[in-house]
């Protein structure tokens, strides 16, 4: 019941985690007139300040120590740091200009792209149906920049970006608001630089008469923070291919918001590329969901032999303990034997043991 209990709690921040990933273009046009550096600064400035109070709370400050002892390991940090900075500013950019619809195909194709560097960079081998999705994933690409009449550069640049800080993160394992917290610190003084710059060349829109704006420039921090704590709930309680099912509930809502709200404009090579996409990634989920079926499979198969094997040893244990007893007893006759002139026994010949094959 327990186990139950945190699985539902695990799916709401999950859900929770990813709509709010989904919606977070309603909320970047209302810092306009601020530029997207700009936004982006007073993100990772004030990113620093919400994580901070949670590392606060929490109590996590051994890390600290630990990171600066590494010097890989912080290399690692700040090329982490300078490859979600691409990310986010450009995904702001793309938002306040009217590029919602295509910056949400960056998150529908970032899981193939994935795949591929997986292949690439830590030689990866990929089942049939994967090298198919990748496939038709790459067959979609080439469909939208007809129809975009060029790349849709702002998709790949957004795709690859965020699989390359996966990639980066995947060999830094730390948890998620560590490293969040590590990452706005190695980026907190450019940032706070950049506002101070922009505040002496009288560009800041931080000081403008409104004082709402500038509580929603700060309020970038919790749009920042909030969704990534949620998200790391989450992966502590639900399996990680129920987790990656909710990952394209942000890309959808972001489509939708594009084309609904922001009435993007669809012309029909535009849905032919985003239809082979979404084929791709049916196919992607498909293959995923079989091979955990397989492996819970051969768990549960493996669990039962042991059960199984326990149980044989445990009722055959009075039996090798009545053999003991009788193998004694029979040493014991031996003994005697050898002490009144009997004839010892004849020696045993051993039987060569089979190489494996």
């Amino acid at each position: 019941m327990k186990a139950q209990t945190e699985q539902r709690t695990g799916l709401l921040y999950g859900f929770g985690a990813y709509g709010m990933w989904g919606l977070v273009p309603l909320f970047w046009p209302l810092l306009k007139p601020s530029g997207a550096i700009e936004i982006l600064a007073h993100r990772m400035v004030w990113s620093l300040a919400v994580v901070g109070v949670a590392l606060l709370a929490m109590r996590r400050w051994g890390w600290i120590r630990e990171l600066l002892r590494r010097p890989r390991k912080l290399a690692l940090t700040a090329l982490a740091a300078s490859v979600i900075s691409v990310n986010w500013g450009l995904y702001i950019w793309a938002v306040n200009n009217g590029a919602v619809v295509e910056a949400s195909l960056g998150y529908f194709i970032n899981p193939l792209v994935t795949i591929a560097i997986g292949v690439l960079v830590l030689g990866e081998r990929l089942r049939r149906a994967q090298w198919a999705a990748v496939g038709i994933g790459v067959a979609a690409v080439l469909v939208l920049a007809v129809g975009y009449g060029r790349p849709p550069w702002i998709s790949l640049v957004l795709a690859f970006s965020f699989a390359a800080y996966g990639l980066i993160k995947k060999k830094l394992n730390m948890g998620g608001v560590e490293s969040l917290a590590a990452e706005t610190a190695l980026l907190f003084l450019p940032a706070l630089g950049y506002l101070l710059w922009l505040a002496a060349q009288g560009r800041s829109t931080f000081a403008l008469d409104d004082p709402g704006h500038a509580w929603l420039l700060a309020a970038t921090g919790l749009v920042t923070a909030i969704p990534l704590i949620c998200f790391g709930a989450a992966a502590i309680r639900v399996p990680l291919s129920t987790l990656g099912l909710l990952q394209y509930l942000a890309p959808v809502f972001q489509f939708g918001l594009g084309v609904v709200y922001f009435h993007e404009a669809m012309p029909p090579e535009r849905w032919a590329g985003f239809s082979l996409v979404w084929v791709a990634l049916a196919l992607l989920t498909w293959d995923a969901l079989r091979t955990a079926r397989r492996s819970r499979a051969r768990l549960a198969e493996a669990g039962a032999n042991a059960a199984t094997a326990t149980a044989t040893a445990a009722a055959t244990a009075p039996v090798a303990g009545e053999a003991a007893v009788a193998a004694e007893v029979a040493g014991g006759a031996e003994v005697a034997g050898a002490v009144h002139g009997a004839p010892e026994p004849p020696p045993t010949v051993a039987t060569p043991a089979r190489e494996p094959a």
